[in-house]
């Protein structure tokens, strides 16, 4: 497993990958590799054998729980700490200052962003859609963090080239943050847009006062053979980020 470089002692961040060694063969050839997703299809004993393969894996660096949610690309950020419920919540964001509580989120296109503050005492994960990126789901995040998030991480998410949207999403987001223009560009056709997750982000976070920003280098779409991606192919899988504090 590789891990983030550069965080504060003791954060854990990373990202899983389609390869995986402990990775089981599937009945479905679209979700062959490391599924850990319940709800595309797959056979959810298969999955919850990949959950078991990855805490055992992070467990060697402190993770002594691993916390999973219901996405549904709200605003939605739940407080952890280890009395949390074993059911997952719903909602698009974990944050937590207890240690040994790893926070999960699941992508196969849309931006998985991790926040911490100075010290290493506080984390949050976050699932960054186009929509959750527009109703503000960084912001409320950092909104209810104890602690000033200084530092963020964005994992693998669909890269401009080949993220073409609506003009109505362009006008969403340039209504609300109207210096983002910049991070469209016009598509092939009249009303469509090439649209910058990365450059949205890193704009917001930014804002919140965000000093360090890691990561947003990777795209699920080309990168065929380490990342799921949805607009490549509806019926996938999907990967997991993480951080935890050891």
């Amino acid at each position: 497993m590789q891990f983030v470089s550069g965080l504060p002692q003791g954060v854990y961040v990373g990202q899983t990958q389609i390869q995986h060694q402990r990775a089981l063969a599937s009945h479905h050839p679209e979700l062959q590799g490391f599924n850990l997703a319940l709800h595309v299809g797959d056979d959810p004993q298969r999955v919850q054998q990949h959950r078991m393969f990855l805490l055992d894996e992070l467990a060697q660096y402190g993770a002594q729980r691993l916390h999973w949610l219901n996405q549904t690309h709200s605003t939605i950020c739940h407080q952890i700490d280890q009395h949390a419920e074993m059911e997952a919540l719903e909602g698009d964001a974990l944050l937590t200052s207890q240690s040994g509580q790893g926070l999960m989120i699941m992508t196969a296109d849309c931006l998985p962003v991790v926040l911490g503050n100075a010290t290493g005492t506080e984390v949050a994960n976050l699932h960054a859609g186009w929509r959750g990126l527009a109703e503000g789901v960084i912001e409320q995040t950092c909104h209810q963090m104890q602690s000033s998030a200084t530092w963020a991480w964005l994992g693998a998410a669909i890269s401009q080239p080949c993220f073409e949207v609506g003009a109505e999403v362009r006008n969403t987001f340039c209504e609300k943050y109207p210096a983002v223009v910049s991070a469209f560009q016009a598509g092939q056709q009249d009303g469509k847009y090439y649209a910058d997750l990365y450059a949205i982000a890193r704009y917001i976070l930014v804002q919140q006062g965000v000093e360090l920003i890691l990561g947003g280098d990777q795209c699920t779409y080309t990168q065929v053979q380490d990342y799921y991606s949805y607009r490549r192919q509806p019926k996938t899988g999907r990967m997991a980020s993480f951080v935890f504090i050891a």
